[in-house]
């Protein structure tokens, strides 16, 4: 155990006024206190040295004001006013060198000094201004430096109980001691995490509320909520050196919190390379699967979905790791059994997950195979909407507003694990583009893959434009589009009355649009090939338009 650190004395940045009338520079002048003995305790910020009669609206308070009395109004209740008007601005004290401009400090002045509650002091002799402001100041910058330093020492200290391989009860003990008062660490949601002090300290926290002591805000791990760092001054008032070792205290503590997660982050990467290598066919499935079962990824049957996921936009290394925590432990406990990591930078999130069940070997008979193909189907969708779900929960808890794609493919052996990942990655990332899903199925989204791929070298917007460039022109130049139409059109098949219920249109007015279209196109939308090549431009446009907006 570190050996127990000296309290530090309490030290402040700042000089009081009766402080500042010890030091020689102002000794010198015989100062004379005629007014507000009673608040020499106040601090001073800074000096100011002036002679003009509205010197009140320069100052922001705390100044020790130091005038010869040149610009002093003559008539009482002007220098009643502007006593009014320096003790308004919260002047710590008002200090006039008598002599040439000013013989005598005048009566109303001093009485209304004594009302306002303002120090006001006479110096008998002449002292020079400059040297005054320089002690004081030089006083100040010195103090200011003292409490730095102390500051300093506490960190270091600190810093040695968490290289010395104390955890987090150590450190905390360490600057309650040091501190002379109880400290509390809590949770982002305002949990108790831990407290060094006893059990009377924790019931006094507790009764005390949430604005009690001073507090500095813990970072809590990427895309969580920050703690709270306290210090409860139960047994000492608190003092500038106790927030100062604060802060230094909620680094070292969020430090401390990384180092605790470091097991989990390390993990997630860990499972993120061989994920990634075997979808880049860096290794095989054989060797991919004796590596994951040393991870504790052991599958009961064979088969496998691929998952992938796309974030946009991507979430930092460490907040990614996070997320991947956070879904591996949310999926298990909803006994899936998964093995997710990612990469740094923006490459998608990849996932390996086992369906429910054992696979069956085939040599059964057909109905025994149709069986077997409809269950996998089944569980295939129910797994993949679980992993939807879990990824939107854990996706909206740390990072809101990012959108999550997710793609899916399998189910796969270990043999075709690597291609299915591949597959999964194309999917959703071809997913970007299309309307917002809670997971994309790589069987239904073969085309758009295709597209997505291709839509870079300029041929796919040539395509689109020759193939649907008037019907866009048309929609762009009149209120009646007809896109929705021809998009209605091909979706059923070319099937003319499923289109007109799904428009909510007459016959008629539907004959009517679609006589339009293939006036501006030049087909014939009963051709089912002119039919199909529409469709595949219709369903090229979001990449189009993608590319376009660049």
């Amino acid at each position: 155990m570190s050996p127990p650190m000296e309290a530090t004395p309490d030290r402040s940045t700042t000089i009081t006024v009766a402080e500042a009338l010890a030091l020689p520079a102002l000794r010198r002048g015989l100062p004379e206190v005629l007014a507000g003995h009673e608040a020499l305790t106040r601090p001073i910020r800074w000096v100011h040295a002036g002679e003009v009669p509205n010197i009140a609206s320069l100052l922001a308070g705390g100044e020790l004001l130091l005038t010869t009395g040149m610009g002093l109004a003559h008539r009482a209740e002007e220098q009643r006013a502007f006593i009014a008007e320096l003790a308004e601005r919260g002047v710590a004290a008002l200090v006039i060198e008598l002599g040439s401009s000013l013989q005598a400090i005048p009566e109303a002045l001093r009485e209304a000094a004594a009302h306002a509650g303002l120090p006001l002091v006479a110096l008998r002799r002449e002292v020079p201004f400059v040297r005054v402001t320089e002690a004081i100041h030089t006083e100040l910058v010195n103090r200011q430096y003292g409490l730095l330093r102390e500051g300093e020492r506490i960190k270091e200290r600190l810093i040695a109980v968490m290289l010395d391989g104390h955890g987090l009860p150590e450190l905390l003990r360490t600057l309650s001691d040091v501190l002379g008062n109880p400290v509390f660490l809590q949770s982002g949601g305002g949990r108790m995490l831990f407290h060094a002090g006893g059990g009377d300290d924790l019931d006094a926290f507790e009764s005390a509320g949430a604005q009690a002591g001073i507090a500095e805000p813990v970072p809590m791990g990427p895309g969580g909520r920050p703690g709270r760092l306290v210090l409860l001054p139960t047994r000492r008032a608190p003092t500038e050196l106790d927030q100062i070792a604060l802060r230094h205290a909620a680094g070292i503590v969020a430090l401390a919190l990384l180092r605790a997660r470091e097991e989990d982050e390390l993990l997630a990467r860990e499972r993120g390379n061989l994920l990634a290598e075997l979808a880049d066919g860096v290794s095989s499935g054989t060797q991919a699967a004796r590596q994951a079962e040393r991870m504790g990824f052991r599958p009961q049957g064979s088969d496998l979905l691929a998952v992938a996921v796309v974030e946009v936009p991507p979430s930092p290394g460490q907040v990614r790791a996070a997320l991947l925590g956070d879904l591996q432990r949310e999926l298990e406990g909803r006994a899936t059994p998964v093995l997710c990591g990612g990469r740094a930078g923006e490459e998608p999130l990849l996932a390996l997950t086992a369906l429910p069940g054992r696979s069956t070997a085939g040599g059964r008979g057909a109905a025994e195979r149709a069986a077997r193909a409809e269950r996998l189907s089944a569980e295939r969708v129910a797994v993949a909407e679980r992993i939807g779900d879990v990824v939107a929960r854990v996706w909206s808890r740390r990072r809101p507003g990012t959108r999550t794609i997710v793609g899916v493919d399998g189910p796969v052996d270990w043999s075709g694990a690597g291609a299915a990942l591949r597959v999964a990655a194309q999917t959703a990332a071809a997913a970007r583009r299309l309307p917002e899903r809670p997971w994309y199925d790589a069987r239904e989204t073969e085309l758009e893959r295709l597209l997505a791929a291709v839509h870079e070298d300029g041929v796919l917007a040539e395509f689109v434009q020759r193939n649907l460039g008037p019907v866009l022109k048309h929609d762009r130049d009149h209120k009646l589009a007809l896109l929705g139409t021809l998009q209605a059109l091909c979706a059923h098949g070319g099937h003319k009355a499923s289109a007109a219920r799904d428009l909510h249109l007459h016959r008629q007015a539907l004959y009517h649009r679609i006589a339009r279209i293939e006036g501006l196109l030049g087909v014939d939308l009963s051709d089912a090939a002119q039919l199909t090549t529409l469709d595949v431009a219709l369903r090229a446009l979001p990449y189009v338009g993608e590319r376009s907006r660049r």
